[in-house]
């Protein structure tokens, strides 16, 4: 089965440049850095070889900051090490630049795409002492060229879900190879443990997902609007899709009949399409208002789209409700949710629809402490605001205390488990 993915992705590889290209021109790629994608080699690297490379791969937003608070304490007081730090989407790269802005020795590129001989080219270049892949990126080509290369891999918040598991077990002899290839793996859930031990995986943890690990400093955070969003009723979506939207609008017209002067706030998960949400205000007669970075809120709006990357902690600090978008959109069912934990780290109570497969145990958490509510709808949603945005009702501070009890618990394990795995695995 190796021999046949090696195959199918070399025979689109030449497909995937194309629409690679084409991305440019819709700004979903890096126009500067789209190459590191399909031809890594194009890149010179020159690093330190007297230092070890740690290299983590995160794909996305929500990956790469589960795993910040373990490259910072990995790298704190430590001069002999750097970090390589790969992502696929362009949002995450920007995110990353401003995560380790003032870290000198971490590097950020984008993952090439999973041909052997890309991943070969990639593997010489770096030429890195220990790789982490995190969440659900396992990359058959990635894995076992790094065993080749001798270079030990572990997975951090593993996630294999009942769908991709039913996939794998079709395959006994190549889910084999390529996890018996891979020497740590820390689960993001009990499901995931069970799948992998069934493939006789060696060295596989639960202790809790490392989403919950708190790195949040409220001081920190500060917002050019703080006056608006202290002295008026708003209410925030993050995270939202495409359909959720309309739910939002619907039910800021619900509330409306009592706060009259109500302020919605949403972050889209895609800010490019910030002028399509905006039309869709025009269509409920709301008056909306795009919002980059360094803008204040305008008088009379009643809809703020934001338009800016890692904004979303400025916007969390100040609200009592935050509905978490993906979750009601049912086409998305096997991969729908988005992670909540930003948010109720800072004390925020959160909604959201039933489609929260990828977040199921956080969410089952979260549910058992009163802390999130399942919606069906914008009117049960509106209900539930209604409550939540009464000026006698405050934040509670007791919910970021219930999640720091579980962060720490699990940073400790997780940390204990990778020094054991960097003590086993040294050169």
């Amino acid at each position: 089965m190796i021999l046949i993915y090696r195959f199918i992705i070399n025979f689109f590889f030449p497909i995937i440049i194309v629409i690679i290209f084409l991305r440019t021109f819709f700004n979903k790629e890096d126009k500067n850095r789209y190459k590191e994608k399909i031809y890594p080699s194009s890149y010179n690297v020159e690093r330190n070889k007297t230092k070890k490379l740690f290299w983590f791969h995160a794909a996305s937003i929500g990956e790469l900051k589960s795993i910040v608070p373990i490259i910072k304490k990995l790298n704190l007081d430590n001069n002999l090490r750097e970090f390589l730090i790969t992502t696929s989407t362009l949002s995450s790269s920007r995110i990353a630049k401003l995560e380790f802005k003032k870290m000198k020795n971490i590097s950020h590129r984008f993952l090439p795409y999973d041909v052997d001989f890309l991943i070969n080219s990639f593997l010489k270049m770096w030429r890195p002492n220990y790789i982490f892949l995190v969440d659900s990126e396992i990359w058959p080509n990635l894995i076992l060229k790094a065993k080749k290369f001798s270079i030990p891999v572990a997975i951090i918040n593993a996630r294999i879900t009942s769908k991709s598991y039913k996939k794998w077990i079709k395959f006994p002899k190549t889910a084999f190879k390529i996890f018996s290839s891979i020497k740590l793996c820390l689960t993001s859930n009990k499901e995931t443990k069970k799948f992998l031990e069934s493939f006789e995986v060696k060295n596989v943890f639960y202790y809790g997902n490392i989403k919950f690990i708190n790195d949040i400093n409220e001081n920190e955070i500060t917002n050019l609007n703080e006056n608006k969003l202290i002295n008026s009723p708003f209410w925030f979506a993050a995270s939202t899709h495409n359909g959720e939207e309309e739910l939002c609008l619907k039910t800021h017209h619900f509330l409306k009949d009592k706060y009259k002067n109500i302020l919605t706030i949403i972050a889209p998960r895609h800010i490019e399409r910030s002028k399509e949400i905006k039309n869709l205000c025009k269509k409920y007669k709301l008056n909306s208002q795009i919002l980059n970075y360094d803008e204040l809120i305008k008088p009379n709006v009643e809809i703020v789209i934001l338009n800016s990357f890692g904004v979303l902690q400025n916007y969390f600090k100040y609200a009592k409700s935050v509905f978490i978008g993906k979750s009601t959109i049912q086409s998305l069912e096997e991969v729908g949710g988005q992670n909540p934990l930003e948010a109720v780290k800072l004390n925020c109570k959160i909604y959201h629809g039933r489609y929260v497969y990828n977040f199921k145990d956080i969410y089952e958490i979260l549910e058992k402490n009163n802390i999130s509510f399942k919606i069906k709808d914008h009117e049960e949603l509106g209900r539930y605001l209604e409550k939540d945005l009464d000026p006698a009702q405050k934040k509670d501070d007791k919910i970021s205390e219930i999640i720091s009890v579980l962060s720490n618990k699990t940073l400790v394990n997780t940390l204990r488990e990778v020094d054991n795995f960097l003590l086993n695995e040294a050169d």
